[in-house]
């Protein structure tokens, strides 16, 4: 069998630095790693691959719209091109600033691109600034980036104060799913390091990160799932109604599953529960949080009764 390319992608606000973080990983990509790198820039005339070509790295463009829209199917054809003839180590795609990234990584699953591809981690770049105004985070487009991210970095942390920065923290460690780094950079300067952060299998089963303060009266069970591995929706609701039963003690709960080609978020609070579509495509995962012991057996057999079959 080939190897397969490993494929990561580039997501992040308008003007928040993405082309200038490629700039720099690329400067600094390691020796014998053939790269190739795919730019989607929102309008007709591209720019962007003029500024990251360096003579040897093979860039292509995509322009005129946004990857998993306009420019699906032409992104398809431009991803397979390159493999066949760069046969590259790893690929690079910076998505519009514009673009629903999540529909790019779902692109990038399914055949034929998913037998020659292997996701590494998805970074996404924000401005401290913009990530701490709830401006932002009205807007669909900028939860979903953030949502899908392995890798969260906030650029341009030179300009922001230490208030700002301190929030933006706050925030970051507070979403869930967790991510598997949040880093702070100037200038772009990412490292290499960060692309390989979110591959390899991950434990079926995990406990959740509690605060300090908070591990004593509470016990806690988490579970993870590959991304291919699809849930019923009608199981879920009738499963997160089920909880106080299931767990007594409950004080929290939440989830991210993949629900036939969308992937939905679900909450438990205080005896109320709701769902929202999400952006996150890493995994399904499923944690509890209760006061007292969780009986993590029953609770797994009820979970897993939730998967499509």
């Amino acid at each position: 069998m080939m190897k397969k390319t490993v494929v990561n992608l580039f997501s992040g606000f308008l003007g928040v630095g993405k082309t200038t973080a490629l700039r720099h990983l690329i400067a600094h990509r390691r020796p014998g790693e053939k790269w190739a790198v795919i730019v989607n820039e929102f309008g007709e005339v591209g720019i962007d691959g003029a500024a990251l070509s360096d003579g040897e790295l093979p860039v292509a463009e995509i322009a005129g719209g946004c990857l998993c829209c306009v420019a699906g199917p032409q992104m398809t054809a431009t991803v397979a091109t390159l493999l066949r003839r760069e046969r590259p180590d790893r690929l690079l795609i910076e998505a519009s600033g514009l673009a629903h990234a999540a529909g790019v990584v779902d692109e990038l699953r399914r055949k034929p691109l998913g037998d020659a591809l292997t996701l590494g981690a998805v970074l996404t770049l924000v401005d401290a600034r913009q990530f701490t105004n709830p401006d932002y985070w009205r807007q669909p487009l900028y939860r979903d980036q953030v949502a899908l991210a392995d890798v969260l970095i906030a650029n341009k942390i030179d300009l922001a104060d230490v208030a700002t920065l301190e929030a933006f923290r706050c925030q970051a460690q507070a979403l869930f799913p967790a991510k598997a780094r949040i880093a702070e950079v100037c200038r772009g300067e990412v490292d290499a390091d960060w692309l390989d952060l979110a591959v390899g299998r991950v434990d079926t089963r995990y406990r959740p990160a509690l605060e300090r303060a908070a591990i004593a009266p509470h016990a806690a069970q988490g579970w993870v799932f590959p991304p291919e591995t699809e849930f019923e929706g009608e199981a879920l609701v009738s499963f997160f109604e089920r909880l106080p039963a299931l767990v007594p003690g409950l004080v929290r709960a939440k989830g991210v599953f993949r629900v036939q080609d969308s992937w939905v978020w679900l909450n438990w609070l205080e005896g109320q529960w709701n769902a929202v579509e999400v952006a996150w495509r890493r995994d399904s995962r499923f944690e509890a949080i209760a006061e007292g012991e969780v009986d993590a057996v029953a609770l797994e057999a009820a979970l897993c009764a939730c998967r499509q079959r």
